[in-house]
């Protein structure tokens, strides 16, 4: 499951399916360094994306990928 706290970068190496989504909600973090260090839960509000919507998103490709 992912969750708020796990980083931007270790959910991408975890779950390659999860970048459509973070793209489709303007988070174009697959080339930024912060990735590594920046959580979900603060990159989504530094983008100003609900992060609910986003956590239910990501945790729908990685199901259907499953």
């Amino acid at each position: 499951m992912i969750t708020r706290q796990m980083t931007i970068a270790e959910v991408i190496r975890r779950y390659p399916a999860t970048i459509a989504v973070f793209r489709r909600f303007g988070l174009d973090c697959m080339d930024c360094q912060i990735a590594e260090f920046e959580e979900i839960g603060h990159g989504a509000g530094v983008h100003k994306v609900e992060v609910e919507s986003l956590l239910r998103e990501l945790n729908e490709a990685v199901a259907n990928q499953l």
